[in-house]
């Protein structure tokens, strides 16, 4: 299990994070919203280790761990918002740089999605397909927790529905937490929700929550 206990984040004299914490575990999909600017991404980056956090509280498996230790102890799989794969590279090329086993590399060769664009440079792919790549790349490492920052994004919807149900067989054993404005498509697949508002972590159940803490409008 990974339970975060606390956790703020200030830039400058502007507290984004004040009051958020969260429990997650194999079989769990959270799904966090927020309006832009909220703190989503940088929740996700003080998480993994790769922004600073002004203060945290994080235990794995009732251990406590600090962020720094995130990434060298393979605890948390992220695939941030922004591109990170190498532009010039083909996909047929990359694949075999994330997964030395050939069955490995045999499950994302063959993917109904992928399979149409293995010849293709990163560069060539659209920014569906980029995504689509960057995200079941990641999800197939051994990490027991993955984070995924906008993974549904520019996506079509045929991959969206793809994903959608990749994600939920991943949680047979993994633990999942994924924020996208694609709010519909995150709480059809969720476990368990929270909003961030005002810098707070806030547990819901509906959409209608969404409405009361001012994510989404009445009409």
């Amino acid at each position: 299990m990974l339970q975060l206990y606390s956790v703020s984040k200030f830039f400058g004299k502007r507290e984004v994070i004040k009051h958020i914490s969260f429990a997650l575990d194999t079989g769990d999909i959270l799904g966090i919203y927020g309006r832009n600017g909220c703190g989503k991404s940088t929740l996700l980056k003080t998480i993994h280790g790769t922004l600073a956090a002004s203060d945290i509280n994080l235990t794995y498996n009732k251990i406590k761990v600090y962020p720094k230790d995130i990434i060298t102890n393979k605890i948390i799989a992220y695939v941030p918002q922004h591109p990170f794969l190498p532009k010039n590279t083909k996909v047929r090329d990359l694949i075999p740089i994330y997964f030395a086993e050939e069955k490995e590399q045999d499950i994302l060769f063959y993917d109904e999605i992928i399979k149409n664009f293995t010849a293709k440079r990163v560069h060539e792919l659209s920014i569906g397909q980029r995504k689509y790549l960057e995200v079941i790349l990641v999800s197939y490492l051994p990490h027991p927790f993955l984070f995924l920052d906008e993974p549904f994004s520019m996506l079509e919807p045929l991959q969206i529905e793809r994903l959608k149900k990749h994600l939920l067989s991943l949680k047979k054993h993994k633990g999942l937490l994924i924020t996208d404005h694609y709010y519909a498509d995150v709480l059809e697949i969720s476990t368990k929700h929270m909003i961030i508002h005002d810098g707070i972590g806030i547990p819901i159940t509906s959409k209608d929550d969404l409405v009361t803490y001012q994510y989404l409008s009445k009409f």
